[in-house]
């Protein structure tokens, strides 16, 4: 049958409902976004460490959503010295010519309402990883033959000058979100984000498993803290951190923690993190270093095996984090909080933990569920789960 028999109006409708079936996915279709390589990134100083150009995955929002945006820095730890800056730019953790060039999108960033029902319509995007320094520096180190770009502040503002013209610029709402080291870039831009977009849209932030905390390790040292203070000074950090939160402290560096720069961020946030955040528990609380004979090895891989000492010292881990958030939780009227006690990091981009069948909950509410109640002021939320173990729903994700 030759469709154009039935003229203009006929060929419009079958058009739209060509549209309307390829933006709705099959279920359990896997979704595959391909990159696109900020070409005109260099123009504004914008460099991977090795000197690759930026990049991201965009897929396109369709129907309600086509005017909303969420953009999901990509995670990945942090180097802090020259010679792990070096190693991580021969890999795909600081190098887009190194890396995949489609993304699987799960999670927060699935397009399939049975799986991600506030948010499957949206332009999703994934901010790729390229700095190692939670798209916070501007520096540059050149020993003669192997330079570093430490550019993740002109890589961010790269791919935000990139969109704007593709529909962020004219966004009704947004989210900005973000997994572990990108779930610390979230504090860091959460409210330089809101100055790119209209003034009438909803703009609010999202960080998973970012929540790094300052303090001291088993062996009383402040392990991350040393960290983070060699991070920001290697990669030329400062100027990036929150400007109230550097100007009110004797140690402005240390506002790349979120418990110290957190008070200065006025724009709506939510903080969804495990009080036994694998990562934490593992180089924050029980780092290496600190356990040298290797007497937390079987608790680091099962926390069935911890004897009782070490939980207590586990329970101190999830009391320094409630501790850090308790003006957060009792003051902040805007802001959204799910702290559950599995031994986990980052929720979001994971189907089974952000909305499955057994995921996990809180007063049976998901992670899903409840970000979308909080975004879209369902409900005011800040969830605090039980301590370890009663929290029969976690899904514990040890490496």
């Amino acid at each position: 049958m030759n469709p154009t028999a039935f003229g203009a109006p006929f060929l419009a409708v079958l058009f739209l409902l060509a549209a309307a079936l390829r933006s709705q996915p099959l279920a359990g279709e896997r979704l595959q976004v391909a990159m696109t390589v900020v070409r005109n990134a260099s123009s504004v100083g914008a460099f991977c460490l090795d000197g690759s150009l930026p990049a991201y995955h965009l897929d396109r929002g369709f129907g309600a959503g086509a005017g909303n945006w969420l953009l999901q820095f990509e995670g990945g730890g942090w180097c802090n010295d020259v010679e792990s800056c070096l190693e991580r730019a021969k890999s795909r953790r600081g190098s887009t010519q190194l890396m995949n060039k489609w993304e699987d999108f799960n999670g927060i960033l699935s397009n399939n309402a049975s799986l991600n029902p506030d948010f499957y319509n949206w332009n999703r995007v994934k901010l790729r990883y390229c700095d190692g320094g939670s798209f916070g520096g501007d520096a540059l180190f050149h020993n003669g033959t192997s330079p570093l770009y430490f550019k993740g502040q002109k890589i961010w503002e790269s791919i935000l000058l990139d969109l704007l013209p593709k529909g962020l610029g004219t966004a009704n709402k947004a989210l900005l979100s973000g997994c572990s080291a990108g779930g610390l870039a979230t504090f860091l831009h959460c409210e330089d984000f809101t100055n790119y977009l209209p003034r009438n849209a909803t703009v609010k932030c999202l960080s998973d498993a970012g929540f790094f905390l300052d303090l001291q390790d088993i062996g009383s040292t402040h392990t991350m803290r040393g960290f983070f203070k060699d991070l920001v000074a290697l990669q030329g950090m400062n100027p990036n951190l929150n400007g109230n939160c550097t100007a009110s402290s004797n140690l402005p560096d240390l506002c790349i923690f979120p418990q110290y720069a957190l008070k200065y961020i006025a724009t709506p946030f939510f903080i969804l993190n495990s009080a036994y955040d694998v990562y934490q528990f593992h180089h924050g609380l029980v780092p290496p270093s600190a356990d040298i004979h290797g007497r937390w090895k079987h608790c680091k891989m099962n926390p069935a095996a911890c004897s009782k000492q070490q939980i207590e010292q586990l329970q101190g881990l999830r009391s320094s984090m409630l501790s850090a958030l308790k003006l957060f939780y009792q003051y902040s009227s805007k802001g959204g909080m799910f702290i559950n006690s599995c031994f986990a990091h980052c929720q979001s981009e994971s189907q089974n933990t952000w909305f499955a069948k057994g995921s996990p909950t809180i007063d049976n509410k998901t992670i899903a569920g409840t970000v979308g109640d909080w975004y879209f002021n369902r409900r005011n939320i800040k969830e605090i789960d039980c301590a370890y173990p009663c929290d029969s729903t976690c899904h514990n994700l040890i490496p």
